[in-house]
């Protein structure tokens, strides 16, 4: 019954969107999100101590506001943008992204290079495999199942356009490998908490987070190169999609630390991309449960 609520309200946006006047778009995604931020104190309070743990009072209570209003409201617009990109065309698509330091990316395909591809959930992060995969060919990306099934096919034939292929984020590494073997570039969102035994310990915004090092054992194991890349808007109708430079993982006879530092590097760009401007940021997710849970559950 739940499934089918999901899809029923996403089959009503999606009907607005696609009758709405584009010079009306921003006020109603504007207003929609004022709603929403109104109404979601849980997720609210989430993001205000992601904020307090990463800034603490170098930012004032307003300015956080400001921050957490921006996030609901990139949601929003990102979503609408999710909408019309079902089906959209390569042309199209390619469009409304202008590509930064592309040449990072020709470079290591045209040496052959096995390449790795980390983003966040930053900006509008779905718009960042599609884009790629328009551009430079096939690529193969992981992400979590929805747990609505009918809202996860919708997603799944979303984010599998130009050639991309999904694989399911629960037991990856199989997979993961298996691309690698098959010479397609492989594209993993890495700035999300993990258990103890998933995750190592690393520094992000001066203070230990548990951080995946799944494309740090894979660049090892490969000698591929990780490539950080990330999206970011000033109007939700032009993209800026710049790529930065990319590193191989060291192999040395200590390969807990050669992945420690290729982990601590991947957390770093992440935290630099953020603080330039952290509105992009997904502040309503519980980044540093795994070493501050108690600071969540006051």
């Amino acid at each position: 019954m739940k499934d089918k609520l999901y899809v029923s309200a996403f089959n009503v946006f999606k009907f607005f969107i696609r009758i709405m006047p584009e010079t009306l778009m921003f006020f109603f995604a504007k207003a929609l999100s004022r709603m929403i931020y109104a109404a979601d104190s849980k997720h609210k309070k989430i993001a205000k101590v992601n904020l307090d743990l990463a800034y603490g009072d170098t930012l004032s209570e307003e300015e956080k506001e400001h921050i957490i209003r921006a996030c609901y409201l990139n949601l929003i617009l990102s979503l609408i943008d999710f909408v019309k990109n079902q089906g959209i065309s390569r042309e199209a698509l390619l469009n409304k992204v202008t590509f930064k330091n592309e040449t990072i990316l020709e470079n290591a395909l045209a040496a052959g290079k096995k390449v790795i591809l980390v983003t966040a959930h930053y900006g509008n992060w779905e718009l960042v495999a599609l884009s790629i995969a328009a551009k430079f060919g096939d690529m193969t990306i992981i992400g979590r199942d929805l747990d609505a099934s009918s809202m996860n096919a919708i997603l799944k034939q979303n984010r599998e356009q130009f050639g991309i292929e999904l694989i399911d984020k629960k037991g990856a590494m199989k997979s993961m490998i298996s691309v690698l073997k098959r010479g397609r570039m492989l594209g993993l969102l890495v700035d999300q908490n993990t258990s103890e035994k998933e995750g190592v310990l690393v520094d992000f915004f001066g203070k230990p987070v548990r951080h995946t090092p799944s494309a740090a054992i894979l660049s090892r194991r490969f000698n591929a190169v990780i490539i950080p890349v990330f999206i970011t808007t000033e109007d939700h109708l032009q993209y800026t999609l710049t790529f930065y430079e990319g590193f191989v993982t060291e192999t040395t006879d200590d390969k807990d630390r050669d992945i420690l530092e290729s982990v601590q590097k991947q957390a770093k760009i992440t935290e630099k991309v953020i603080r330039e401007k952290p509105e992009e940021w997904f502040w309503l997710h519980k980044r540093w449960k795994n070493q501050f849970e108690a600071c969540y559950d006051d």
